[in-house]
Formats: C-alpha cells, sequence, structure tokens
C-alpha cells in the first residue's frame, strides 16, 4: 500500500507549516511549530527553538511551491531543493506502521528530517498529480495554502469555512442579481 501522495503526512504538514508561519493569521511560534509537527507525526521529543528556527525560512520556501501556477514551474522548484537537501533514505518500523521509507535518518536533527520528508512527499505527489492537489486559497482575503487529500481532487479553499463562506456570497450577489 502506498503511503505517500496527496495523503501522506508530509504532504499535509508541509501546508500547515506554510500556513503558521507565512499567513497573516499565523503564530509562527515555537509552540505553534511544535504543533504543527505533532500534528503530523512526526517525532518532537528533541524540538528546540534552533528547530523553530530552521523551519521557519522552509515554511517560506515551500510557499512557493504551492503559489506556483504551472507545472513546469512548481518542477523547477521542487528540483532545486531536491538538489539543495541531502536525502539519506532509509527503512522503518515503528508505531505498528509496518516497514517504511524515512528519507532521513533518525539520527539527524529534527528539522532536517521534515524538510527531507515534506519535500520528497510534495515531489511525489506532483509527480502523481500535478499541481492540481496544492494552491492557495480561493477565498476573497485568505492566504492560506492547501493540500487536497479528497478523492475527487478539487478542492480550491483551504476549509470548509472558507468554501462555505465564498458560497453563500456567490449565492446572495446572484440573488441581488435577480
Amino acid at each position: 500500500m502506498r503511503v505517500t501522495g496527496y495523503k501522506s503526512h508530509g504532504v499535509g504538514a508541509a501546508a500547515a507549516l506554510v500556513n503558521a508561519v507565512t499567513s497573516a493569521e499565523g503564530a509562527g511560534t515555537d509552540d505553534a511549530l511544535r504543533g504543527v509537527l505533532a500534528d503530523h507525526g512526526f517525532f518532537v521529543a528533541d524540538f528546540t527553538p534552533d528547530t523553530a528556527a530552521r523551519l521557519r525560512p522552509w515554511a517560506r520556501t515551500l510557499r512557493a511551491v504551492f503559489e506556483a501556477e504551472t507545472l513546469d514551474r512548481a518542477v523547477e522548484l521542487l528540483n532545486a531543493l531536491l538538489a539543495d537537501v541531502p536525502m539519506h533514505p532509509h527503512l522503518a518500523d515503528h508505531d505498528e506502521r509496518g516497514l517504511h521509507l524515512h528519507y532521513a535518518p533518525p539520527q539527524v536533527e529534527l528539522a532536517h528530517r521534515f524538510r527531507a520528508t515534506t519535500l520528497m512527499n510534495l515531489s511525489e505527489l506532483v509527480c502523481d498529480h500535478g499541481i492540481d492537489r496544492i494552491g492557495v486559497c480561493a477565498a476573497a482575503g485568505c492566504d492560506h495554502v492547501y493540500a487536497d487529500d479528497s478523492r475527487g481532487g478539487r478542492r480550491r479553499f483551504c476549509s470548509d469555512a472558507c468554501a462555505n463562506r465564498t458560497n453563500v456570497a456567490a449565492y446572495r450577489a446572484r440573488r441581488r442579481e435577480q
């Protein structure tokens, strides 16, 4: 069973990190970043203020991938990052998940493991689905990014709240025109 692609924890973690650091509403605090990692299944026992300091620039870097308007641009960005982030894949068997692949060994620092995982999972997503499953929320005034894990892959909003607000506004505008 494949556990990468748009349903991977790395893709969701990348979107959550980008939103925590780069969105207008993002806290970007050390605790917020620790929470992002914990919420997406990363081991945070060795999380430090230095980890947070290393993740903030990564969030700004990844935002450009979510904002890419063409597949060629996303591929260009990801290829540059793949050349820059060292990978040392290894097999792991922990937490009843069965044997699976990690992109950095456990002895390297947490921020590096996070960069390697999010980069590889985003790259696999783009290989499998192009850029149709990632983007910036289509709601007016929202700058959050999203990673679409729906079956249909037609998501354009970061949350149900943004989708509902946009749809209600469009409905009301149509009613006013009538």
